[in-house]
């Protein structure tokens, strides 16, 4: 399994850096189609198959992945019809349409942050960059600390593999990644780099629980098989849809990249 894990990883790392770099629709389409793709998995999860809801927060994710490159406000637009119709249609297991509706959300929305984020003129190759850097190297830190280590569980209920000492160590992955992207980049804020990176690692393991919990609650184990020895598009990204609302947040607000804050 580990084996397949890594061939996979090294299948998927660079074409996501390359489209990373390139930026513009090719990033977005790349986006586009991961967000599709959540969807069908969430529906799956949690409504138990890929109905009419799950179609149409489907359509409208993969637009708003797109719109997000030269219209944001209409991208925004597109991510609440898809929350909306998500609502209102029908979800195959009754009782569950809320369940639809947020699953539009929580995709909707970090995909269009990240296309919003490459577009911008500040930084905003570095910041995909550095946010896909740091979440890989959170997931390999916490699972080779983990695995090293062990130690006391950091939520049980929910993860019953993941310890504090996961979480330390991918935080100090991160931060290291970190260090190399300030370097690379020429930035000046090198040690605000490093512990903004452990920061958004906590963030990326918080994301990684809650799909945990969500995969836990409607008793699956995996989101989908797409991906070998990884699950589904959900299980790979849960940590990076999480970090990347969080940055398009704090950069929103600021009207500053997060890399360049001092």
């Amino acid at each position: 399994m580990l084996k397949t894990r890594a061939l996979s990883a090294l299948a998927l790392a660079p074409p996501a850096l390359l489209a990373a770099w390139y930026g513009g629709y090719p990033f977005a389409l790349m986006v586009a189609i991961a967000a599709a793709l959540m969807c069908w998995e969430w529906h799956r999860i949690a409504c138990g198959g890929f109905g009419y809801a799950a179609r149409a927060a489907a359509l409208l994710c993969f637009a708003a992945s797109l719109l997000a490159v030269s219209a944001p406000e209409m991208a925004l637009y597109a991510v609440g019809g898809a929350v909306l119709v998500s609502v209102l249609l029908v979800c195959p297991v009754p009782g569950r349409r809320a369940w639809s509706g947020l699953g539009a959300l929580y995709i909707g929305l970090p995909s269009l942050a990240l296309v919003w984020l490459r577009g911008a003129p500040d930084h905003g190759a570095a910041t995909v960059w550095w946010l896909l850097l740091v979440v890989w190297a959170t997931d390999i830190g916490a699972y080779a600390f983990g695995r090293l280590i062990g130690g006391p569980l950091l939520m049980p209920r929910v993860s019953p593999k993941k310890t504090w000492a996961g979480l330390l160590g991918g935080m100090l992955c991160a931060a290291l990644v970190g260090i190399g992207v300030a370097v690379a980049e020429q930035l000046s804020g090198v040690i605000w780099v490093a512990f903004a990176s452990a920061i958004l690692a906590v963030v990326a393991q918080a994301g990684d629980l809650l799909e945990s919990w969500v995969k836990r609650r409607w008793g699956v184990k995996d989101s989908s098989n797409i991906i070998p020895g990884h699950g589904g598009v959900l299980d790979r990204v849960d940590g990076l849809l999480s970090a990347a609302i969080t940055v398009a947040a704090l950069t929103l607000v600021t009207g500053k990249a997060v890399l360049i804050w001092q």
